[in-house]
């Protein structure tokens, strides 16, 4: 992991604030949806990718009642039927 060198406090509602340099370098406009992983005594944040359920693949993506499938699965799912 890299260090930024940047140090924010936590406000009384939880919040930090991301400076707008990092956000810029890393593609994250206002509203995006970010994921929040834990890995031992730290927090990672993602920018959220919409992946297939199956496969977790993020190319050919089709949505089908609010989830996400890829092409490939489709076709394989379809000839099982």
């Amino acid at each position: 992991m890299k260090s930024t060198g940047i140090v924010r406090k936590v406000d009384e509602l939880g919040r930090i604030v991301l400076p707008i340099e990092m956000r810029r370098t890393l593609d994250i406009a206002e509203k995006d949806t970010l994921e929040v992983y834990v890995e031992g005594d730290s927090i990672i944040l993602r920018k959220y990718q919409d992946a297939c359920v199956f496969c977790d693949s993020v190319r050919d993506l089709v949505s089908y009642k609010g989830r996400c499938v890829c092409q490939d699965c489709i076709a394989m799912l379809s000839r099982k039927i």
